[in-house]
């Protein structure tokens, strides 16, 4: 059976359809460019999603067809009078980034059209990605604002697809194309419509909220504990909640028992 909650926010969308949420940045009139509270929102949902398997994934996309999200609105800019503003606002950022990665549960992007500065960096954030063929990937500062981006921005895109292609994005101002994005493994698939993409990563999300969602959430925290910290992250933590719940019983007595597991998220 098919269950269903939306809720509307202007510029962003958000749905639950079977366990799986949607975000949907909607500002096409604008190529989607985010607004602070744009940023914060996303961040709300990343922070409030449930750990007990009603949420198993997120997927990401923009509305319009033209882009994911060209970056923070520029006008937003505007009142900027120096580097303490820069500071505060690389700061804001960063902070979102963070929740979204550390998202509890499996995030897919979408990425068609424009995916510039921070939709980029959003992007980057999310487990996987897949692309529409019109993908534009990329950070274009250098001939634009002029601005930079922080040390952890950096590091997260260098951990993606290395300092050489980062140096060359940045250094050129160079969008990278859908191609070109999956040779280096920034997207796994590539479609050729923005509604074949969005469909698609739907699909994946729906197949991924049909895995133990322990082992998933344990796999993706470790993941980024193991981009920060090196192969000796701390993980006691994670490999207990695992073995330690009633989903790896259930697994082990299901696989016996030759039916398909009933995970719970617990």
């Amino acid at each position: 059976m098919t269950t269903m909650t939306s809720e509307t926010n202007t510029d962003v969308l958000y749905a639950i359809t079977d366990g799986v949420g949607h975000i949907q940045f909607n500002r096409p009139q604008s190529r989607n460019a985010l607004t602070f509270a744009m940023y914060a929102r996303v961040a709300e949902i990343c922070t409030g999603v449930p750990t007990d398997g009603s949420l198993r994934a997120l997927v990401l996309s923009g509305v319009g067809g033209k882009a994911f999200a060209a970056g923070t609105d520029i006008s937003l800019f505007r009142d900027f009078d120096g580097a303490a503003d820069g500071l505060a606002y690389e700061a804001r950022m960063e902070k979102v980034f963070a929740v979204i990665e550390a998202c509890p549960v499996p995030t897919l992007a979408a990425l068609t059209g424009a995916c510039t500065g921070g939709g980029a960096a959003i992007a980057a954030c999310c487990d996987m990605r897949i692309g529409s063929a019109d993908l534009k990937f990329g950070f274009p500062i250098a001939r634009t604002l002029g601005n930079c981006l922080s040390a952890a921005s950096l590091a997260k895109l260098v951990s993606l697809i290395g300092a050489a292609k980062v140096t060359e994005m940045i250094f050129l101002s160079r969008l990278l194309d859908a191609t070109e994005a999956k040779s280096i493994n920034l997207i796994t698939e590539v479609h050729a419509t923005h509604d074949a993409t969005v469909a698609r990563a739907l699909r994946l999300a729906h197949q991924i909220s049909g895995y133990a969602p322990l082992t998933l959430r344990v796999t993706k925290e470790l993941l980024r504990r193991v981009r920060l910290h090196g192969p000796t992250a701390p993980d006691h933590d994670m490999v207990a909640l695992a073995y330690g719940s009633a989903d790896f019983r259930e697994g082990l007595d299901s696989f016996l028992a030759k039916r398909p597991p009933q995970w719970k998220g617990r």
